[in-house]
């Protein structure tokens, strides 16, 4: 009898393994869909991160943020990436970092443009695979500068005066006391021109056989273009909102059904004890500083 309630159970627990068995297997071999990645770029473009402060928010850098786009290749869910730029650029060598992680993604990327993407920021979109912007965006400004005081004439009319002792003649070079030398001018604009094509073979090379070059050769004045110029010149490849990003980054990616989005941000923008006042402010400063296009009186 004791016989037969073994048998009883091991039948029982045979058949039990075979259900879990045929279970997995069957769920394994089900399509993993998986998420598009989701990357912000927002406001200037630093290297390191700025911690909160008792006026101001924190601003994450370009270290961050490279990060979190190489964490994209990592995770096995990530299907594809999508970084969403609201910026007017900054720090050269922050700009670049940002791009050369996305650029070394071996996934589908497409960034897209909302209201602000010039300069070091459309240099980060140049990275991606497909380029979205909102059609009353501002992009473009596809240059370098460099801005050095000169206080010598304010100086001189308050009696100050400065006396620098140096070995070599351009050992004080943007010294403001003084204004510069021709010579050291044209050391100064090599630096940058270097920069600048940089950017510029970046775009010739990211868009090759989508850049409309003579349109594109006369944009090289560094001017700023709409979202729907843009698109005319080469510089992105299509007009719309994040909505439309995400779904060509899952169409790209081979996704099938609404995209799912998953942030590759590992911690949420921590904020300042007044940062809401002083984000307000620098709101407005912005409206005023930046090129923006605006339905207000």
């Amino acid at each position: 009898m004791a016989q037969k309630q073994n048998r009883s159970y091991l039948w029982i627990v045979a058949l039990l393994l075979g259900f879990a068995f045929i279970i997995v297997v069957g769920f394994s071999s089900l399509p993993v869909e998986g998420c598009v990645g989701i990357v912000e770029v927002k406001g200037p473009i630093i290297y390191d991160d700025i911690e909160p402060s008792l006026l101001f928010d924190e601003i994450k850098g370009a270290k961050t943020i490279a990060q979190e786009i190489r964490s994209g290749q990592d995770r096995p869910d990530v299907r594809a990436i999508l970084v969403l730029i609201d910026s007017p650029g900054g720090s050269v060598i922050a700009s670049k970092e940002i791009y050369d992680a996305l650029v070394a993604v071996n996934k589908t990327k497409v960034a897209h443009i909302n209201e602000i993407g010039t300069s070091g920021a459309y240099f980060v979109a140049v990275g991606a695979d497909y380029i979205v912007a909102d059609p009353n965006s501002i992009t473009g400004s596809i240059g370098a500068r460099m801005t050095l005081p000169d206080f010598s004439k304010l100086f001189e009319k308050i009696g100050y005066n400065e006396t620098t002792i140096k070995t070599g003649a351009m050992k004080d070079i943007g010294n403001p006391a003084r204004p510069l030398t021709e010579a050291e001018y044209n050391v100064l604009y090599g630096i940058l021109n270097e920069s600048y094509s940089d950017f510029v073979d970046a775009i010739i090379k990211a868009r090759q056989g989508r850049l409309n070059m003579p349109l594109f050769e006369k944009i090289l004045d560094a001017r700023i273009v709409s979202g729907r110029q843009a698109k005319e010149v080469g510089l992105v490849d299509e007009l719309g909102k994040k909505e439309d990003a995400l779904k060509k980054a899952a169409e790209l990616a081979g996704m099938k059904g609404e995209p799912r989005e998953c942030s590759l941000s590992k911690t949420a923008k921590r904020k300042g004890f007044f940062g809401s006042l002083v984000s307000q402010i620098e709101y407005r400063v912005k409206n005023n500083l930046v090129p923006r296009l605006l339905y207000q009186p």
